[in-house]
């Protein structure tokens, strides 16, 4: 199951992107963006589940991505995903981190943002 921990690693390992810390009424919310441009290419959350339609008001981890349009109505239908947080819905999507999507998809997704956002 891919955590905070293994996300901002592979971010650092593979784009040398350290997370930042952007406001301090959530200083547990870490950006990740490209440091020439400054697009951000995900951001992790923590937020009540019932924030991405989920029962109940336990705080979990989530991963907002960019991609493709085409993309995100698809699997924003599949467990594990959701329409955006507080992210434009068209372009971006959240990805529950509970180990419902596996490693491999959650990383070739950031993949796929990385690029979009270069």
């Amino acid at each position: 199951m891919a955590t905070r921990s293994d996300i901002l690693s592979y971010a650092e390992e593979n784009y040398k992107t350290i997370s930042e810390h952007l406001w301090d009424k959530f200083p547990s919310y870490e950006v990740l963006r490209h440091k020439h441009n400054e697009k951000w290419y995900a951001i992790i959350m923590n937020v009540p589940k019932n924030k991405v339609g989920l029962e109940g008001d336990e705080v979990i981890d989530i991963l907002d991505i960019k991609c493709e349009p085409e993309m995100v109505v698809p699997l924003s239908s599949r467990e594990g995903f959701s329409r955006a947080y507080h992210m434009n819905k068209e372009h971006w999507l959240t990805v529950i981190l509970d180990g419902t999507v596996s490693d491999e998809e959650i990383y070739r997704l950031i993949d796929i943002s990385y690029e979009m956002t270069k």
